[in-house]
């Protein structure tokens, strides 16, 4: 994933996130969206081709549109952790018999 700066002013951020496409954006998105501080945050994929998508982030407050990014990755890698914690819990409790 290579992450590229496109537009910044007070408070909006405008980003090409390349090598991903809706199912980590989508994620993202909800991420963001869970912060208070955070007005409007969206993506957009110009071509289901082409691996690059536009993620537009817009801030109520005073919170840095990069901070709020920040904590969002943050909030997706803890809850990948516990899936992954929680997932091999579950498999060990699952006895698989030999053919």
């Amino acid at each position: 994933m290579k992450l590229k700066l496109l537009e910044k002013k007070a408070g909006e951020m405008k980003i090409e996130i390349e090598g991903e496409a809706h199912t980590f954006c989508n994620l993202l998105q909800r991420m963001l969206l869970e912060d208070n501080d955070v007005e409007f945050a969206g993506y957009d994929i110009s071509h289901p081709l082409v691996s690059k998508s536009v993620l537009y982030l817009r801030m109520k407050g005073k919170k840095k549109p990069e901070d709020a990014l920040k904590e969002a990755a943050k909030k997706i890698s803890d809850e990948a952790m516990e899936l992954k914690t929680k997932f091999q819990e579950a498999l060990e409790q699952i006895k698989i018999e030999p053919k």
